[in-house]
């Protein structure tokens, strides 16, 4: 079968053109804050025409799951695509799952298409259309090992555009999920779990998915889920953040990955491209060691689409240091606003302590107090007296970065001149480098914030997350230099609030990257 170079910028087939038409109508009547609750974003057809384009197996008769199918654009892409190829399969048995009675009435009506469109291939065509949960649905097949009328035993294919959604821990479906050994927080990691679990030993799994599963402890059961049962063969990565479900304003960073069940991975083909319909792909084989580092616990997914990016790599699978090395460890701040609301004050005051947050950065630095809606200071009670943190040096780094900002990766240098007063309280939404609970030595905190506040760390950082979180540990299992480097760049960037382009020349030429 073919693996596409490039996103072709040819005619649509008039199926696609039909079901897109309904998927546009169907995004028009669908009630926002329902849309919203079922996580639905209806698939482009340029992305679905790509995502059927890149399932490489031949068999006679076809069992394809597409589970949240909408109105069925990846089915009906799937379908097109089959009956373009040279060797086509003789039957396709299709299972669509839809919750919405609204988007499975067009799903039906796409799925009639599909059939009309196998028959003048010579393709025996028929479908299931489930209205129902596919978790509880698959869920019951899995720890049943029955099969059910709606769900056959196993597919050979699974071409999926899943919901995204958060999913509390005591809800039913974490519950249910459990219960076949798939622990994750996210609606569509639960669907690519089960679609995997459902696919027969050689099967192909096409998804277009939020990038955020490729690190952060919350996806970790799942990425050992996914190495387990999967062979990674392709991932795709959407250069800009907002041009695969532009119509939707999505804007979390999108792939497309390609796995197969049970296979050996040696290598896997990276590509990029703005948008789906920009015909030029920047396409590079790399070996699967180069994407999931060996030895790494995490499983971190490492992206790299461009030869700028596997040089940054290479540098920091270079870098000879983690957190453990430079005797220091990364923490999330203490105080949970909510939690402490009565013991928050707008402006200092005597019983109180300075309390900072990410609204105190300013230009690597900390301002405060600051006059804005969140409180400067905590009461020093005995309720808050496990909130505190000794006075000293600290290299502190936003959790969450705002969609507007430049950086993903922001940090700020804390020191005892930044706020007055024996102890400080650092609010939950920052990440705080510190060393035994205590501050750190003001040449290595100096010399660490420049670090991450460079391009270099910025641009490393995006090659394996890829959402506006930032998590401890990632932080943890970042590469670093020597202490005695990060000294060097302490002594070097006296001020924090220097240039970005002179801070990046000073890092590159500490670290000896300037060839």
């Amino acid at each position: 079968m073919r693996r596409p170079a490039r996103l072709e910028a040819v005619a649509q087939p008039p199926l696609l053109d039909r079901v897109n038409l309904r998927r546009i109508e169907a995004a028009r009547a669908l009630d926002p804050l329902t849309r919203s609750a079922l996580g639905q974003f209806l698939t482009p057809p340029p992305v679905a025409s790509f995502m059927a384009s890149l399932f490489e197996r031949s068999c006679e008769e076809i069992r394809v799951l597409d589970a949240g199918a909408g109105v069925g654009s990846l089915l009906a892409a799937f379908t097109a695509e089959a009956c373009a190829r040279r060797v086509r399969p003789s039957a396709i048995r299709a299972t669509g799952f839809e919750i919405d009675p609204r988007l499975a009435a067009y799903l039906r009506r796409t799925a009639r298409e599909c059939r009309d469109e196998c028959a003048g291939a010579g393709i025996d065509f028929t479908a299931r259309i489930v209205e129902a949960d596919f978790i509880r649905s698959a869920v019951e097949r899995l720890d049943g090992g029955r099969s059910r009328p709606s769900m056959p035993r196993s597919f050979t294919h699974a071409i999926l555009n899943p919901p995204y959604k958060k999913l509390s821990s005591d809800s039913e479906a974490r519950s249910a999920l459990r219960r076949v050994g798939i622990e994750t927080s996210n609606l569509y990691t639960a669907f690519l779990g089960l679609a995997l679990l459902l696919l027969e030993p050689g099967g192909e799994l096409v998804a277009i998915t939020p990038r955020s599963f490729c690190n952060g402890p919350y996806f970790r059961p799942f990425r050992e889920l996914f190495f387990r049962e999967m062979s990674l063969r392709r991932v795709h990565v959407f250069a800009s953040r907002k041009a695969a479900f532009a119509e939707d304003e999505v804007l979390q960073e999108n792939i497309v990955v390609h796995a197969v069940k049970n296979g050996r991975c040696t290598s896997v083909t990276i590509s990029s491209s703005r948008g789906p319909e920009d015909r030029l792909l920047s396409v590079r084989s790399v070996p699967f060691e180069d994407v999931v580092r060996p030895g790494d616990p995490e499983l971190f997914v490492h992206v790299v689409p461009d030869d700028a990016g596997e040089r940054i790599a290479a540098t920091f699978a270079r870098m000879p240091s983690r957190v453990t090395d430079l005797s220091v460890d990364v923490s999330t701040g203490k105080v949970v606003d909510f939690r402490a609301r009565e013991f928050l004050r707008q402006e200092p005051d005597r019983g109180t302590g300075p309390l900072i947050y990410p609204t105190h950065f300013a230009s690597g630095v900390v301002r405060w107090p600051k006059r804005c809606k969140k409180p400067n200071a905590l009461v020093d009670a005995p309720e808050t007296a496990a909130l505190w943190m000794p006075s000293g040096n600290y290299v502190l780094v936003k959790r969450f970065s705002s969609k507007e900002e430049r950086r993903r990766v922001v940090a700020a240098l804390f020191t005892p001149e930044s706020a007055p007063g024996a102890r400080i309280g650092f609010e939950n939404h920052l990440n705080v480098i510190h060393r035994n609970g205590k501050g750190l030595p003001a040449l290595l905190a100096r010399g660490l914030a420049a670090f991450l506040n460079s391009t270099l760390v910025d641009t490393h950082f995006r090659q394996f997350n890829g959402h506006t979180q930032v998590n401890a540990t990632d932080l943890r299992n970042l590469g670093y230099p020597t202490v005695e480097q990060i000294e060097q760049l302490g002594r070097r960037v006296l001020d924090p609030c220097l240039p970005q382009d002179e801070l990046d020349h000073i890092v590159e030429d500490v670290l000896d990257l300037s060839s």
